[in-house]
């Protein structure tokens, strides 16, 4: 008997992850199962945001794992955030637009306030000397500076609202940086889940937390943006 992959892969969520039955019918859970079904092998797991019909900045967070054969769904469905214009098409992303870029990209990098955090990618404190430049101008530009920037606009990294508590580096515009493109897209903690960011991808701190805890450098982690809706 033939069974169709997005069939077999929202039963192995139901079965591994402890979803209800009722997800099955969640037009998004089947969307991600189509969408991680179609990446390269190398790939272990796909944190996958998609559009929301909430409103406009409104989306949900699903993250998958590999296991065997199946894609599997690991968490329950994460509200989340994104930039205030919603998603930019494909290519179309420039600094300051207030969108969030469409597209596939690694997860390598995490940063926050503690000297430690619990996460299977690359860590590193962020202290009042740790800088993110967004200026096009700078040669720094979409880098992560120790000390002064040589630059008109940049980040501070430890920031008073603490929104950076708890991060990760989506890599976009990282490999190579074109100026004027877009910079500083990370995961990050959400002012709250009514509140857009200028570009990127927020949620609250425990499923911040959660999310980091659970990637994996090993297994190459991705993010997929993906601004289609039902």
């Amino acid at each position: 008997m033939n069974i169709p992959l997005k069939a077999i892969m929202c039963l192995a969520a139901v079965a591994l992850s402890g979803c209800s039955l009722l997800t099955l019918n969640h037009p998004q859970l089947f969307r991600a199962a189509d969408i991680v079904g179609e990446l390269p092998p190398e790939h272990g797991q796909a944190i996958v945001v998609l559009a929301d019909d909430r409103g406009p900045g409104q989306v949900k967070i699903l993250a998958w794992e590999r296991e065997g054969v199946w894609w599997v769904n690991k968490f329950s469905v994460m509200p989340a955030v994104i930039g205030r214009s919603g998603f930019a098409a494909p290519g179309e992303k420039e600094e300051g637009d207030g969108y969030t870029p469409s597209g596939t990209f690694p997860l390598k990098r995490t940063f926050g306030y503690a000297p430690r955090v619990e996460t299977g990618l690359d860590y590193q404190q962020a202290t009042e000397q740790d800088f993110w430049v967004d200026d096009p101008a700078s040669g720094q530009y979409n880098q992560w500076v120790k000390g002064a920037p040589q630059a008109n606009s940049y980040e501070v990294l430890k920031r008073a609202d603490k929104l950076y508590k708890y991060a990760a580096v989506i890599e976009y515009n990282t490999e190579p940086v074109v100026p004027g493109k877009g910079s500083a897209i990370f995961l990050h903690v959400w002012r709250g889940r009514e509140t857009p960011t200028a570009g990127c991808v927020a949620t609250s701190a425990k499923n911040v937390r959660k999310l980091l805890k659970w990637l994996d450098l090993s297994k190459k982690p991705i993010i997929i943006l993906n601004d289609e809706q039902d």
